[in-house]
């Protein structure tokens, strides 16, 4: 006797919604494919229900892969896109920290965007732009790793990969996920950020660690943490929220490239989800910077790591335009790094959906063929 298990599956035919079916043992080779799969199938109208399902489970199915991936995989692919991302955005990065801090304390006094660039350049060197770049390099892809890790699972557990739109499942789990990561990468982006700064005092990534170990303490590398989570999970919340609606609004608007999640579509939504995201968090990022430059060339020391009090020292000394310095940077470095991390990601996502696909233990297509 067969052994029989029982799936649900989406009836191509007019007027047809949902009907069970029974499959033979030899089909539980699809256990063995990633959890999320389409199965596809073309009925015939000279057939009844049963021999066209039976038909066309044995002849004619599609097999859609999107996700399924392990989570060593997702912190995989995370990693690669963390990488590349701010490797490829670091000299953007470079001129807004130092356009968020005051000419005295290694910034920059003009507003300009560009002009702090070519200002760079002339002064420093091509090679000035990349100062702090080990730090990020150190940082970046075991924090995206687990960024995107944490992302995927979550929004799983959660239901968001459930058919429609969900940007509160999808908020909520980009705000788990940047309380994970930023643990991970606050550490490296005191260090990037210290080293970054106009005549900074250190020689490298490893001298600026010992120093801030040796002078102030392991809880320098963690004192603008709390500002780092208030600032990134409404960060990462509307970042990933609208990026998820603008893929499946992109996906409606051109559907003839929403079932191959089309690289257009991933630098589009990723790059409007980083602008709008940015932009809404520039003040928290102004002040974490401060926090974690503070005492290095200068800068202002805070008591605490209050970003109440920080807020209130910056107000009073530069304006409520201060805590918008280096907004147009922010922006400028946060909308092409969000297309970049995205598309990246995906595309590491489909690869190692690939390589999962040719080394399944069964043949697909061999099995599919056998007559039950």
């Amino acid at each position: 006797m067969w052994k029989e298990e029982t799936m649900i599956c989406p009836l191509m035919s007019p007027g047809s919604k949902f009907s069970e079916f029974h499959i033979p043992c030899q089909l539980r080779f699809l256990s063995l494919l990633p959890t999320r799969f389409k199965i596809k199938i073309a009925p015939q109208s000279n057939c009844n229900l049963s021999s066209q399902i039976k038909m066309h489970i044995c002849f004619n199915v599609g097999l859609s892969l999107h996700d399924g991936l392990s989570f060593p995989q997702y912190m995989l692919a995370g990693s690669v896109a963390g990488m590349v991302e701010h490797m490829a955005m670091f000299p953007v990065d470079l001129v807004k920290t130092r356009m968020q801090m005051l000419e005295s304390a290694g910034g920059f006094g003009h507003r300009g965007v560009f002009k702090a660039f070519f200002s760079i350049v002339k002064r420093e060197g091509p090679m000035g732009l990349y100062r702090g770049i080990g730090a990020m390099g150190l940082g970046a892809g075991p924090a995206h790793a687990v960024y995107f890790a944490v992302y995927e699972t979550v929004k799983q557990k959660l239901g968001g990969n459930r058919v429609g739109h969900h940007p509160l499942l999808h908020a909520m789990a980009g705000a788990c996920a940047t309380v994970a990561s930023d643990a991970v990468f606050t550490p490296m982006d005191v260090v990037k950020q210290r080293l970054q700064l106009r005549r900074s005092p250190y020689r490298g990534v490893f001298d600026c660690m010992q120093r801030i170990l040796k002078e102030e303490g392991v809880h320098a590398f963690y004192k603008s943490y709390p500002t780092t989570i208030l600032m990134n999970i409404p960060f990462t919340a509307v970042h990933f929220a609208a990026y998820e609606a603008g893929k499946k609004t992109l996906g409606e608007l051109y559907p003839e490239y929403a079932s191959e999640e089309h690289l257009a579509i991933h630098l589009t939504a990723g790059g409007v989800a980083g602008a709008l995201a940015s932009a809404v968090t520039t003040p928290l990022d102004v002040i974490k910077t401060r926090l974690q430059c503070q005492g290095v060339c200068g800068a202002e020391r805070y008591s605490s790591g209050s970003v109440i009090e920080a807020a209130r020292r910056i107000i009073n000394q530069e304006g409520p335009a201060g805590l918008l310095r280096g907004v147009r940077a922010r922006v400028l470095f946060h909308t092409p790094a969000a297309a970049i991390c995205w598309s990246t990601y995906e595309a590491a996502k489909q690869f190692l959906q690939k390589w999962n696909e040719e080394h399944r233990p069964f043949s697909v297509p061999q099995i599919l063929k056998q007559e039950y």
